[in-house]
């Protein structure tokens, strides 16, 4: 299907496929950079959105979603666990490392499910440094609400690729960890600081780190895709957004206060 979706194909067959497609998922072209004369079914779901159609938190104490879709969960991070639907799950096996995952132990999560009809790119939730990048193997179960209920450690089992971002000492955030997810069908994930249409499997350290702004493109989904956020302690303490609809830059999660000065995230 990888293969398949990067054939260029004859104009009015295209237009067939992405107008059938965008009928049966209900996508909105308007917003995106181009709207007609896609070349191949991939150039369509990875469609880039038009300057400023995503604004920005204002405010910097504020985490922007990194994507458009839907929070399907988020709360603490206990016991090295991350719970997603009433299942736990191991954020060692989410992020590939054990010492990776005690950073989050005592801090926050937060999944967020991109369906098919949504822009498929996605963004630094905070401003700082991509400091590495971690490619997994893994399975490509649908990551949809049947996926998730029924598939034992879905997130943890299918293909993966872990973001490592460092904001500013100043910010407050700490790292802040982005796991992209891949799905059924073609799990490919593009990573803007690694020049693979298919991050290579194994640990990417960033030398020089990569600076990136809030809001600035770190990766692609092709097909299918989750995105899983981890906050070190005390890097949020409140959610601005719950479980429902949301699209990239909006606020997701606030610091109140500087890390050590006080407890939680609630």
């Amino acid at each position: 299907m990888g293969k398949l979706s990067d054939i260029s194909w004859p104009q009015p067959v295209g237009r067939a496929v992405v107008d059938a497609y965008c009928r049966a998922y209900n996508v909105e072209l308007d917003e995106c950079l181009k709207r007609d004369g896609f070349s191949s079914f991939d150039e369509f779901f990875t469609r880039e959105l038009q300057s400023g159609a995503r604004p920005l938190p204002s405010d910097g104490g504020v985490v922007a979603s990194p994507a458009d879709g839907r929070i399907e969960s988020q709360g603490p991070v206990d016991g090295r666990r991350f719970w997603v639907k009433g299942r736990p799950y191991s954020v060692a096996e989410l992020v590939g490392d054990e010492r990776e995952a005690a950073r989050y132990e005592g801090g926050a999560g937060c999944v967020v499910y991109l369906s098919p009809r949504d822009y498929h790119r996605v963004h630094a939730p905070v401003g700082g440094v991509i400091r590495s990048v971690r490619s997994m193997p893994g399975d490509y179960y649908p990551v949809n609400d049947i996926g998730v209920r029924h598939v034992p450690n879905l997130f943890a089992r299918n293909r993966r690729v872990a973001i490592a971002l460092d904001a500013p000492e100043a910010s407050g955030f700490g790292r802040v960890m982005v796991v992209m997810v891949a799905a059924m069908v073609v799990g490919r994930i593009t990573v803007s600081c690694i020049a693979s249409r298919d991050v290579p499997f194994g640990y990417h350290e960033m030398s020089p780190p990569r600076p990136v702004e809030q809001g600035e493109e770190i990766g692609i989904f092709r097909l299918g895709s989750t995105a899983v956020i981890f906050f070190e302690p005390g890097a949020v303490n409140r959610w601005e957004a719950l479980e429902g609809p949301i699209r990239m830059g909006q606020p997701l999660a606030r610091r109140t206060h500087k890390r050590g000065t006080d407890e939680g995230e609630g």
